[in-house]
């Protein structure tokens, strides 16, 4: 299956964003941590390469603690600014600010030299669908400034919010890119719920991931089914079922409610932390 999600208000989103980009000082960049290559747009790369960049690797609570590691120090040999976060929690705000800050400095000391009055700082919030940049973003304001969702595609339109007296930010809506020259970054994408499930074959998706998981996290499905991992697909996906109460009548084995189930287990982290790519990998 070809995993590829690219509607016409993503196209339109992309042509605002590239307009807006010369009215920021800095872009605010979120991955997923679970797959900080995958989940980092290159169209958003090549808009604003010429911006001061933090990258923000959301969702660290649900990935694999040492993986994550690995990336932050990857990036910051090459470069980038990089903060894990989990955006529900706030005890990154405040280095998060100090970053911004730090960033900007340069800025506002080439504006005080001609004279300029002190204006806040310009920042602009980027990603793909389901990163969690609106829960980032009410958690740092403080507020539910921006419309929350378990699912792509929330975030339709782009709006200014003052986040303190020294940022404004602007929000943007989730943006994939016309295609995926690797398939692997689809299907770690539609894995992480930033494709809408609607245009998934969910059946695939998880042979996908028990395959993975059965390489790379071989403990994760016994732990949480009590399921045989070295059993073939089909057998492996009704043992799930019944292990987790999907059945038809008849007893028979509801194999895409138990891919559904399966899914939401990897997702919320029920599998265990999990992380789908390393650097260099």
């Amino acid at each position: 299956m070809d995993y590829q999600w690219y509607p016409g208000h993503m196209a339109k989103a992309r042509r605002e964003m590239q307009e807006n980009m010369k009215l920021v000082d800095v872009v605010i960049e979120l991955a997923d941590a679970r797959v900080p290559s995958s989940s980092r747009n290159p169209d958003i790369s090549r808009i604003s390469e010429n911006k001061a960049r933090i990258l923000l690797l959301n969702k660290a609570d649900l990935a694999d603690e040492a993986v994550t590691r690995e990336w932050v120090r990857y990036y910051e040999d090459h470069g980038q600014r990089t903060i894990c976060i989990n955006a529900r929690e706030k005890k990154w705000v405040r280095p998060f600010f100090e970053l911004v800050n730090e960033n900007c400095a340069a800025i506002r000391e080439r504006e005080r030299k001609r004279g300029m009055k002190e204006r806040p700082i310009r920042a602009m919030a980027v990603g793909i669908p389901n990163v969690g940049k609106s829960t980032f973003i009410n958690t740092i304001a403080g507020k539910n400034a921006a419309k929350t969702g378990n699912k792509p595609g929330v975030t339709r339109g782009q709006q200014w919010i003052r986040l303190n007296k020294d940022i404004n930010l602007l929000d943007t809506p989730g943006i994939l890119w016309p295609k995926f020259e690797d398939p692997a970054v689809g299907q770690r994408l539609a894995l992480i719920g930033s494709i809408r499930d609607e245009l998934l074959d969910n059946v695939q998706l998880c042979h996908i991931l028990t395959d993975y998981l059965k390489k790379n996290y071989p403990d994760a499905l016994f732990g949480r089914y009590r399921v045989d991992e070295s059993l073939d697909y089909p057998k492996l996906l009704c043992a799930i079922a019944s292990a987790r109460g999907a059945v038809k009548p008849g007893n028979e084995p509801d194999t895409e409610r138990a891919c559904a189930i399966m899914l939401d287990d990897f997702r919320s982290a029920r599998l265990g932390k999990i992380s789908l790519e390393s650097p260099g990998v």
